[in-house]
């Protein structure tokens, strides 16, 4: 799967990563429904780091369609609401 974090690239992620992806996206939509701004901050930047930690990263002239766009890691807790669907960043 390749992902996109906005204002900085993509990565290609194995299929076999979307669990711990998954978990850390549901850990931040809890965070984000109960207002928890510092777990927000500490959860999207595990979620961010899991993506850099565990994808290999296209060359910046590489245009593939990513599958999953996340948030830029300055992304405030309102901005990322916005970007929301139902099923959260990473959809199940």
């Amino acid at each position: 799967m390749i992902v996109r974090i906005m204002g900085e690239g993509q990565w290609e992620l194995a299929d076999s990563h979307f669990a711990e992806l998954n978990r850390l996206d549901d850990e931040l939509l809890d965070e984000m429904e109960s207002g928890d701004e510092a777990g927000f901050r500490r959860t999207l930047g595990g979620l961010l780091d899991a993506v850099r930690r565990l994808g290999e990263p296209l060359p910046d002239d590489a245009l593939a369609p990513s599958e999953l766009i996340l948030p830029a890691p300055d992304a405030s807790l309102a901005e990322v609401r916005e970007m929301l669907s139902d099923d959260g960043l990473i959809p199940g």
